[in-house]
């Protein structure tokens, strides 16, 4: 039984990891100025939100939201196929899809008793 809790805490660290990684990867390629990079990251209703929202094409609007830098990760968990990490400034959420993790919301800032306020994130 323990083999099996500890393999099964593996997984969802592995699976916080690579959440992680994309949310980080999506800053980098901002603060790279890779609107290009940074929109495949995106999940598809995000970059569908931010391109009829910014009314241009998602290469330069996300360049456009004023995403922090990338940091180091503070916290990432995973709850099924949805996940959250959080890095200095910032937090983001990530969904699972057939090609892996992508963001579904960015540049997110808690609020008491409220969901958290999104510059960038999907319908």
């Amino acid at each position: 039984m323990l083999v099996l809790t500890l393999a099964g805490c593996g997984e969802v660290r592995q699976r916080s990891d690579a959440a992680a990684d994309v949310a980080v990867g999506m800053l980098t390629a901002v603060a790279a100025r890779d609107g290009a990079r940074a929109c495949e990251m995106l999940a598809p209703g995000t970059r569908s939100e931010l391109e009829d929202s910014a009314d241009q094409g998602c290469e330069q609007a996300i360049l456009d939201q004023g995403l922090p830098a990338p940091g180091q990760v503070t916290g990432s968990d995973v709850y099924g196929q949805w996940a959250q990490v959080r890095l200095p400034g910032d937090t983001l959420f990530l969904a699972v899809f057939p090609e892996g993790w992508r963001v579904v919301a960015a540049g997110c800032e808690p609020r008491t008793d409220r969901p958290y306020d999104c510059t960038v994130q999907g319908d």
